[in-house]
């Protein structure tokens, strides 16, 4: 009896150590499952949702852009992380008006030509900002309806506008035109240049501006 007791408890305790080592076995496995599981959902998602990570165009701009900052209008020839072309800045651009009236017309015309003179290219579009000076106050132009389509103006090239005025034929003195106010399109930094048109407007009733203006690109373009 004494060995038969023996053998049983030596086959349950033989039973029972099989038992545990088969628990730890599976534990580990399921645990070594999840650590290395782990570390490769954190280094897959994790890097490109790190702010500053090596990704294109996350730190070009932050490195240009002391740079621009410190030389004001001297800006990057695009908008950060964009893609697009900068706008042309007034600080940008060389800005001249010249008379095109041409003999016969009813009307007189002067061109304000803008060359970009940024060393890059700039994306300009729409009607730019025009008052005259004159003996009777500022004179605001009215743009004449046209379409405005968006353009990109090379480097050292320039583009013009033009303006339109009735000529003073009325045989009086007029109203005396001082100078011409222009700011180029989407900014609010202006230039106040010459008037090289006829000195005087004609009196009007004042039922609105006699004076239009074209959009960027109406006086057709130069090449220098």
């Amino acid at each position: 009896m004494r060995v038969h007791k023996l053998t049983v408890i030596a086959a349950l305790a033989a039973a029972a150590s099989l038992s545990l080592t088969a628990c730890q076995n599976g534990d580990d496995g399921a645990a070594g499952s999840g650590t290395s599981s782990a570390p490769s959902a954190s280094s897959s998602k994790g890097a490109p949702d790190q702010p500053g990570s090596d990704q294109p165009g996350s730190a070009q701009p932050g490195g240009k852009g002391g740079t621009a900052a410190g030389k004001g209008t001297a800006a990057s020839t695009t908008t950060p992380d964009s893609g697009k072309t900068a706008k042309c800045r007034t600080d940008d651009m060389e800005i001249k008006a010249l008379d095109h009236t041409i003999d016969g017309d009813t009307d007189g015309t002067v061109a304000v030509e803008l060359k970009n003179r940024s060393g890059r290219d700039c994306a300009i579009s729409g009607y730019a900002g025009v008052d005259l000076k004159t003996s009777a106050g500022s004179l605001s132009a009215k743009r004449t309806g046209e379409q405005a389509p968006a353009g990109v103006l090379k480097k050292g090239k320039s583009v013009a506008f033009g303006i339109n005025y009735p000529l003073n034929t009325s045989g009086g003195s007029g109203v005396r035109i001082t100078g011409l106010v222009v700011t180029p399109p989407n900014e609010t930094k202006s230039v106040t240049l010459p008037w090289p048109g006829t000195a005087t407007l004609p009196v009007t009733d004042g039922s609105g501006s006699p004076v239009k203006v074209g959009p960027i690109g109406s006086a057709g373009q130069g090449g220098e």
